[in-house]
Order: C-alpha cells, then structure tokens, then sequence
C-alpha cells in the first residue's frame, strides 16, 4: 500500500546532505515551507546550493538557513527585497554565492529541469550582463540566450492539502514554484495544511500527481512568516 506519509518534519529532511542542491518553494511567502526549512537548520546539513525565488526576509525561514552558514550558493531572481536582512551582508562580504536569474527564465529551467530538457534558448537576458559567457544564437533574426535546465536533489515544498499517495492541490500563488520544484527534484518533501484520505481530492484538480512526491507531513497551523517578521522573531536566536 502507498503510503508517502511522515511522522515528523524532521524525519522528513533528515537525509539532505552536505552539499546538497535544495529547491526550496514559495513565491514571497506565499507557498514558504518554514517549518521544512527550520527543521534542515536543526539538522545542521552544510554548504547547499539552494534555488529559490528570493532569498529570504527577516530571520526566519530561507533567511534563518543562510543566517547560520548552511547555503553556499543561492540561485534565485529576488536576492534582495524589503525585509531582506541577511543575505545581502553575507554577499557583500563574499561568504555567499549568487547565481542571479529572471524569474520567468528560472521557473523555466526548473520546469525544463523536470521534464528532461537540458537546455532551451530565451532573449530574457540578450545583451545584458547575464547573458555573459553564455552562447547566443539567433532565431528569425533574434538573437537568445542559452540556458540550461536545473534539477536538485531535494525539493522543500508546502501545499494546501494532499493525501497519503502524494497527490497535491496549493493555495493561489504558492502554486507558482511548487509544482515544477516536484518534478524536477530526485526526492520532493512535502508539508500539508491538510491530509486527507485518498479519494477526497477531485482528481481532476490535483495539481501534482503523487508521482513526483517522496514525503508528506501534515503541519495544520504553518507559521505566517509575515507575522514573524513584523514580530522581529528569530529561530537562531
């Protein structure tokens, strides 16, 4: 019987490994998988790459995971925004790494990533200085930028409901990253609002196939990571 749930979000990222690429979910903080990420500090696991949309505000969360030293590459589109604290420091004092990426061309070379692309030509960065170093060809007389699909050794997802064989709905806009982040992860780890038996999700609006999920663990009251901001809380501290 196919049974991809966890007892714990701890058990749950227990085997990242140093070294490890993380893709990690969330659009702002909507789609965050907070309690994942605090777990994988807990943990301790050491110089990740890790793909994201932004980089983490406050210290919580994505910024809480470079805070205490554990991410030595980012590659996202939004290294900085209007709480970033801790990751802009560590750049300009070259303890991090940034691969930055248009947003439309990262959520491409992840979906790309997944479904076995390996690369695919975009003018998102023509003549700009991230197209530097990379092959340009043109195209009906246009010229496009190379670039290469990503795929990661764990993906650190959060959905609204999901049942036991992995099938997954989202919440508006935390269904921007997650869905492409299941598929292009060898293990997609998994954090529900809510579990519920198989049959309850209509499946003609499941939105991840269980497929392309290795774990689930329901956490029913998720932390609001605006709510901690505004609070000035923080988890290593």
């Amino acid at each position: 019987m196919i049974n991809k749930i966890v007892r714990s979000d701890a058990e749950a990222v227990s085997d990242i490994f140093d070294g490890a690429t993380v893709m990690i979910g969330g659009f702002g903080e909507a789609g965050s998988p907070i309690e994942l990420i605090h777990r994988l500090i807990d943990l301790g696991t050491k110089n990740l790459t890790v793909v994201s949309n932004n980089a983490g505000s406050g210290n919580v969360g994505l910024a809480a995971l470079i805070e205490n030293r554990q991410v030595k590459k980012m590659i996202c589109s939004f290294p900085r925004t209007a709480n970033s604290v801790v990751f802009p420091e560590l750049y300009r004092s070259g303890e991090i790494e940034l691969e930055l990426v248009p947003q439309g061309t990262l959520a491409e070379r992840i979906r790309a990533g997944g479904a076995g692309i390996p690369a695919f030509f975009t003018p998102s960065s023509v003549n700009t200085p991230l197209a530097e170093g990379k092959e340009v060809r043109e195209f009906n007389d246009h010229p496009y930028v190379m670039e290469y699909g990503i795929v990661a050794d764990f993906a650190l997802v959060k959905c609204h409901r999901a049942d036991r064989y992995g099938n997954l709905t989202y919440h508006k806009t935390a269904r921007n990253f997650g869905p492409i982040m299941c598929m292009a992860a060898k293990t997609t780890i998994v954090q529900a609002r809510q579990i519920v038996e198989p049959g309850i999700i209509d499946p003609e609006i499941v939105v991840t196939p269980g497929i392309f999920v290795s774990r689930v663990v329901e956490i029913s009251n998720p932390a609001d990571e605006s709510k901690l901001i505004a609070e000035k809380m923080s988890y290593l501290k």
